[in-house]
């Protein structure tokens, strides 16, 4: 009982006022235009909770063009193809990169949530969001986003760390089991971590010097890590156990890029693997703070990556931005250039899902399926459903992942046939 009422609290506590006087609209508060999203986020009754992840949708792109209207309309597809494949998905989770902020207006650059959460809206589905590079610049803010979010009752996305430098998705969001009928009297068998991983550009602003706009860190907030040990710590004395966890974050760390050049194995780690090097957390900045092009990394998330490998019962961490990996890798050691020990925790990319975005490799969206028997194990299955329908790189997030041999994954390409480009 405690740990609900806490968790409640947390909530509350942590909404910026800027969500509280939000009108929701009309259709969705009345429910006679939707099926209504569950209260809460509970197992099935065969005791499976299935999360469907799509990345960097990149919707908004050249408005002002016939073909980035047209991008628009097929990643909307791409949404709505998957979710009529996967018809047990219980939360969707929009990892990073909503919008291509940087081509959008101030007067309407949070309205392609709208179209972007109209499949899950018509579904019933809860969705939660974390945010990425894109989807903050000079005409849109992470802030503006979350409140269009917030207009839709089936939005789980939220804010619990109010220091100005954290970012906004920062939050977490606790599964229960099947016979759950309230919070109050149950306990956690889930929780999913949300992290933001900032980046992008200040909103509304330009330095007074160059007349540029101000770029921003691009890594998960110390206040954050801070946040996540107390929160978890918290948890944990409540339930009287280590809960098993899963966390979301768009731009991968450092260790994803470690592990990369110490070789992917498209059997052991099936999956695309064309963006190398991966741009990490940190990337082009200094261990000073300087951001002048001076140095590659800085290291700056090295509290983040302390804190994932120490916290006892998080299984994996999935990442986007890097539109063309799609591996799962297991992070079991000291890899070389890191000062920092994996733990078995796995490091996980998923599908490019939009049609905005760089990149021609077949849209889609990873699918995590978690039964309640399994986490006994902590074990997590995992795989990739296409625009196309097929699935690929099924594998089990296990013991022994890493040295089973999976089939590898086919490395596809899709093209908007409708969308007439011309110079790009």
């Amino acid at each position: 009982m405690l740990l609900s009422i806490t968790l409640a609290g947390l909530l509350f506590l942590a909404l910026p006022s800027c969500q509280l006087s939000i009108p929701w609209p009309e259709s969705n508060l009345r429910g006679d235009a939707n099926p209504q999203p569950p209260r809460l986020l509970k197992f099935k009754p065969d005791g499976t909770f299935h999360i469907s992840i799509f990345e960097d949708l990149h919707f908004g792109e050249n408005a002002w063009d016939s073909w980035g209207p047209q991008q628009d309309i097929n990643s909307v597809t791409v949404i709505n193809n998957v979710l009529d494949t996967e018809p047990l998905t219980g939360l969707v989770v929009l990892n990073g990169d909503l919008i291509t902020g940087e081509n959008t207006f101030r007067e309407n650059s949070t309205r392609y949530i709208d179209q972007m959460v109209a499949p899950m809206v018509e579904r019933g589905l809860n969705w939660a969001s974390t945010y990425g590079n894109h989807d903050s610049d000079y005409n849109i803010s992470r802030f503006a986003i979350l409140a269009r979010e917030q207009r839709w009752r089936n939005a789980r996305t939220t804010s619990m760390v109010p220091n100005k430098d954290a970012g906004v998705s920062n939050y977490f969001l606790p599964v229960y089991g099947t016979d759950c009928v309230s919070e109050i009297s149950c306990t956690p068998e889930l929780i999913l971590w949300f992290f933001d991983s900032r980046g992008g550009f200040a909103y509304q602003q330009k330095d007074e010097r160059t007349g540029q706009r101000v770029g921003q860190p691009d890594w998960v907030d110390a206040s954050v890590v801070d946040w996540f040990r107390q929160t978890n710590a918290m948890l944990v004395n409540q339930a009287g156990r280590f809960i098993p966890s899963l966390a979301f974050v768009h731009i991968p760390t450092n260790a994803s890029l470690a592990l990369q050049y110490s070789g992917v194995d498209a059997n052991r780690q099936p999956g695309i693997n064309d963006d190398v090097p991966i741009a990490q957390q940190g990337q082009g900045w200094c261990p000073d703070g300087r951001n002048d092009g001076a140095c590659s990394y800085g290291g700056q998330d090295v509290p983040f990556m302390h804190a994932i490998t120490t916290t006892p019962g998080l299984m994996a961490l999935f990442s986007g931005h890097d539109h063309g990996n799609t591996w799962c890798y297991k992070w079991d050691r000291l890899v070389p250039g890191m000062t920092i020990k994996g733990n078995g925790i796995n490091l996980c990319f998923g599908q490019h899902s939009g049609y905005g975005g760089y990149g021609s490799w077949i849209r889609g969206a990873r699918q995590v399926v978690v039964s309640q028997e399994k986490l006994k194990d902590w074990v997590v299955d995992t795989y990739i459903r296409l625009e196309s329908g097929a699935s690929v790189g099924a594998v089990t997030l296990n013991s022994t992942y890493g040295k089973d041999s999976y089939p590898a994954t086919p490395n596809d390409r899709t093209r908007c046939s409708t969308c007439i480009y011309g110079r790009r």
